[in-house]
């Protein structure tokens, strides 16, 4: 084989799409470092770091907070897979989609669901949750997408969550596209089960779902009359290697992936030196740039409440969506993301998350849409 066939040598874009975000020199370098067996000492300490670290940016103190080896839908499916046995109702929200995704997941562990739905683009209002709330008693859990990452939408969760507890429902919240770039407190919200992914606002590559389990959600779990349907994320076998068992020992479960603890532990570190309030004051204050002048260009947005960190606007009739994306990427260098489901063709969805999120990117992928445009 020819030895240039045998290169590795990715362009390094600009990545303003819906995810995955640029990755700083800082997370690469540590992913970089030397590889640990998963039951070292000095691992077990990196990784109780990483974990203490996500309590601090989940602004949580839920002892079962951890990273699940895998993407955001693996935290989907650990959230449901533990909290979910066959026959179990629950009250899903689908206004894009995740949420639609969440209900395919809950469905495949049995569980009768009940939809709250809303337009592409809007959010779920308090009057549609207090009535799927009111007749549907007894569902076990609420399940809501806080960022919906194929509309750009931000769903605001306060009330919902008073509403739901009230009830005794468990609630529980998809933040892949808002941890660390929106503001979101679980302990204050009452959220019982939440996750998310490495690669929007923590600035990480993909591969691991942050998520945080209530002592309410463990408690649900423990009282299971049948065993969790999935081996691999069964909490109560990972609770013994992440927390410990009653011997206080690490129990093997399976290999972690070790690299992407230290880089998750690095963008963790890098968001707690911003401060976890400059950091979703900074994603706001560039998105207000960027909302500013995408306007000026006579875009218009597709949700009537929109995420800081994901920009999901209408593409004008006249252009030529593959077109366009394609020139700012050959161009220059940058990525957009297209739109999903009723919006493919429709509309594009720019990403301000984490490490990518400054007024050098806004004020680039300005002006080179105006330029292509």
């Amino acid at each position: 084989m020819n030895a240039t066939n045998t290169r590795l040598n990715p362009a390094e874009r600009i990545l303003m799409g819906p995810g995955p975000s640029t990755v700083s020199s800082r997370v690469l370098r540590a992913l970089a470092a030397p590889t640990l067996g998963h039951l070292d000492p000095q691992y077990v300490q990196i990784m109780d770091e990483t974990c203490a670290m996500l309590r601090s940016v989940y602004q949580t103190e839920n002892k079962m907070t951890f990273p699940v080896s895998g993407t955001g839908m693996a935290g989907m499916e650990t959230l449901a897979v533990n909290l979910l046995e066959p026959g179990d109702e629950v009250i899903v929200c689908i206004n894009g989609v995740f949420g639609g995704r969440m209900k395919d997941v809950m469905e495949r562990c049995g569980a009768t669901v009940h939809s709250v739905e809303a337009p592409w683009g809007e959010i779920i209002s308090d009057e549609s949750a207090a009535e799927a709330v009111a007749a549907h008693p007894k569902a076990k859990l609420f399940a809501i997408v806080h960022a919906e990452t194929s509309t750009g939408a931000h769903q605001p969760l306060v009330n919902i969550s008073k509403l739901v507890h009230d009830a005794g429902m468990l609630f529980l919240v998809d933040a892949v596209t808002s941890l660390g770039g929106h503001e979101l407190k679980v302990d204050e919200w009452g959220i019982d089960a939440i996750y998310s992914g490495t690669q929007k606002n923590l600035s990480c590559p993909p591969g691991l779902s942050p998520v945080s389990f209530s002592d309410r959600a463990l408690e649900v779990m423990e009282a299971r009359k049948t065993k969790v349907q999935s081996w691999y994320l069964d909490v109560s076998m990972l609770r013994n290697y992440y927390m410990g068992n009653a011997e206080g020992g690490r129990a093997y479960h399976h290999t972690a992936p070790i690299n992407m603890t230290y880089a998750l532990r690095e963008a963790l570190q890098i968001i707690l030196e911003e401060g976890l309030e400059n950091r979703i004051a900074r994603h706001e204050k560039w998105h207000r740039r960027l909302r500013s002048g995408l306007e000026a260009l006579g875009l218009k947005y597709v949700p009537s409440h929109s995420l800081h960190n994901l920009n999901c606007v209408y593409k004008p009739d006249e252009a030529d969506d593959a077109a366009v994306r394609s020139a700012l990427l050959n161009d220059y260098s940058i990525e957009i993301g297209a739109g999903l489901g009723p919006m493919a063709g429709k509309a594009w969805r720019i990403g301000l998350m984490g490490h990518a999120c400054s007024q050098r990117n806004v004020d680039l992928v300005l002006a080179a849409l105006k330029e292509v445009l």
